[in-house]
């Protein structure tokens, strides 16, 4: 099988990427990046000479070389994706561009190839779960701020494009991930960092706002379940269950790194905040059998200890604009 992965340079596209091939060897892979910010040919050290791997650098925008390679493979799948909410605020046209045009080239490639699409969404689309009880796919979407308002619109057009021109498409909406190279400018990689250089660690007013939290090996092994035994047209929410606030993951991490709680700084909250996040991924596991299978504060510990093992990894990634406390601020 031939698999064509958009995206495949970033946190969890690279992760795709490495845990696809081990598990799959006889399988060819072609991953499309055009490695702008959070995305990062490094993270792919590991397979870039593997023989069943080939990157191209482009754009998902490019719809002629979107188009030629949906001929050639099997299955799209797409991670491509700008990402950061606080970055969205300071400059939502990147979030439009790629979220929604992008999407739109890959599902023309898709309808004109008829090839089956997995598009990977966010739970944030669903929007505040502050005063009920989690989101299943059967919720309205309710974005609060321009990046998961981009990620919704990608959604509805890729149901469009089932309902009207009956493509082949699943879409996954997953909660927050962490692990090994995810980009300095999210959570968990920017309290490490900081605290390595014993700066402070903002917090949004106070950081008592809910997430739920999913290692990335999870994530992406739940997608590979869908490419398998998903049905066409259906989204399914993933989730590994683990709601805390951001406080007590940052608090959790500065334990581990065996450094003081005052490290932590209050800071103005950002517009548009959502309070809390919370979808239920029952669909999924009764779809597929798919369950997360790493244990949170053991996956949290080892991703603590690859940050500190690699400096060289997150050293050139790390200036104002990743690690400043409110980024929408910074002029980008």
């Amino acid at each position: 099988m031939n698999i064509l992965v958009c995206g495949g340079a970033g946190f969890i596209g690279s992760a795709f990427i490495r845990n696809y091939l081990k598990n799959n060897p006889g399988d060819k892979l072609t991953n499309l990046d055009s490695l702008t910010i959070g995305s990062n040919i490094e993270n792919l050290k590991d397979v870039e000479k593997n023989p069943k791997y080939n990157f191209i650098k482009d754009d998902i925008r490019n719809s002629e070389t979107i188009s030629k390679l949906a001929q050639e493979n099997d299955i799209l799948v797409n991670f491509a994706a700008e990402t950061h909410v606080d970055r969205s605020i300071s400059n939502p046209k990147p979030f439009i561009e790629t979220n929604v045009l992008g999407t739109y080239s890959l599902l023309e490639a898709a309808r004109k190839s008829d090839k089956l699409f997995i598009h990977v969404s966010t739970d944030e689309i669903y929007g505040d779960a502050e005063n009920q009880d989690s989101f299943t796919e059967e919720n309205n979407l309710k974005p609060s701020n321009p990046y998961s308002a981009t990620k919704a619109s990608a959604d509805l057009l890729v149901n469009a494009y089932h309902r009207t021109y009956g493509i082949k498409c699943i879409t996954t909406r997953c909660t927050n991930n962490f692990g090994p190279y995810q980009f300095p400018e999210k959570l968990i990689p920017k309290t490490i960092i900081r605290a390595s250089k014993n700066l402070k660690v903002p917090l949004y007013d106070g950081g008592y706002q809910i997430r739920s939290w999913i290692y990335v090996l999870d994530h992406v092994e739940a997608i590979e379940s869908l490419m398998r035994k998903g049905k066409s047209g259906e989204t399914y929410n993933i989730t590994a269950w683990n709601e805390i606030t951001n406080r007590s993951m940052v608090e959790k991490v500065l334990k581990l790194m065996n450094k003081p709680l005052d490290l932590i700084e209050n800071v103005g909250d950002r517009p548009g905040h959502d309070k809390r996040y919370s979808i239920d991924s029952s669909k999924i596991q009764k779809t597929t059998g798919w369950k997360p299978k790493y244990e949170f504060d053991q996956a949290l510990q080892e991703t603590v200890s690859w940050y500190q093992r690699n400096p060289t990894w997150w050293e050139p990634l790390t200036n104002e604009k990743t690690l400043h406390p409110q980024p929408w601020t910074v002029n980008w």
